[in-house]
């Protein structure tokens, strides 16, 4: 059966704003990595509680469904962007011809001349950890390093005849600030998709994408969100809100954040 042409399958490339939304029934949350992943697992072992001016400016990303609505103002932290000091995207021949598994760390470091107990090491060992672990209850998980195999992972989970749309969060003017209060400027617009996935950066030497999505349609909600800065910043948001977080680590950081017990309402 084909979808009818208003609908796309979505893939995203998680840039900037995270959004939280809660449901009557159940909790929902939808997220954007704007920074390194690592960061909020770093702070799960924090109690933290639903007050943007008690913690820490890096996790003002995570939001209620009062905060969600035109003529809102909040603070967000948006990440600041380097290309210059970026990770290198390698093509899919560069990426396959370098082992990616927690089994090589060793021979990694090696390779990229990174001492054992570094930062970067550090880091290293987080991403092959989270990529070789397995998908929870009806997800697709993948990590990408490179735009070949992203395309090949997001064909294999959509179909290869279906249409993909590309969203991620873009802003209009030189960013300047990485820590502000933003007003939604217009009503959030819901963008129709039956199935998505989700792209994340994450920390590593090169371009690492981790890749994910739900297999059954209409577990998430995805919408494009206008944000105005107080310093006339202007931010073309996509945010993506997982309907059900029954299912999930009990210690996610947004819990903590929000003062909330996954599947339930604040």
């Amino acid at each position: 059966m084909r979808l009818a042409s208003a609908f796309w399958n979505l893939l995203f490339l998680y840039a900037s704003l995270l959004l939280l939304i809660v449901s009557a029934r159940k909790t929902t949350i939808g997220f954007k990595n704007a920074y390194n992943i690592k960061k909020f697992h770093d702070h799960q072992d924090h109690d933290q509680s639903h007050d943007h001016h008690m913690i820490s400016p890096e996790l003002n990303v995570f939001f209620t469904p009062n905060d969600f609505q035109i003529g809102k103002t909040m603070p967000v932290y948006f990440p600041e962007k380097n290309l210059s000091s970026s990770p290198k995207l390698l093509t899919k021949e560069e990426a396959d011809s370098i082992p990616f598994s927690l089994s090589q760390l060793q021979y990694l470091l090696d390779y990229f001349s990174f001492p054992k107990n570094s930062p970067q090491a550090q880091a290293m060992e987080y991403t092959l950890r989270q990529c070789e672990l397995g998908p929870t209850k009806g997800e697709a998980r993948f990590c990408a390093t490179s735009l070949e195999s992203m395309l090949d992972f997001a064909l294999d989970f959509f179909g290869s005849n279906t249409r993909i749309k590309v969203l991620t969060t873009t802003h209009l003017k030189d960013k300047n600030t990485l820590f502000q209060n933003y007003t939604i400027s217009e009503k959030p617009r819901e963008v129709l998709t039956p199935r998505m996935i989700g792209c994340h950066t994450m920390p590593y030497p090169y371009l690492v994408f981790y890749c994910h999505g739900q297999l059954q349609s209409g577990e998430n909600k995805v919408f494009e969100i206008s944000l105005a800065g107080e310093n006339g910043e202007r931010v073309e948001s996509t945010a993506v809100c997982h309907m059900d977080t029954s299912h999930w680590d009990r210690n996610h950081v947004s819990f903590r954040v929000l003062g909330i017990e996954p599947g339930s309402s604040p």
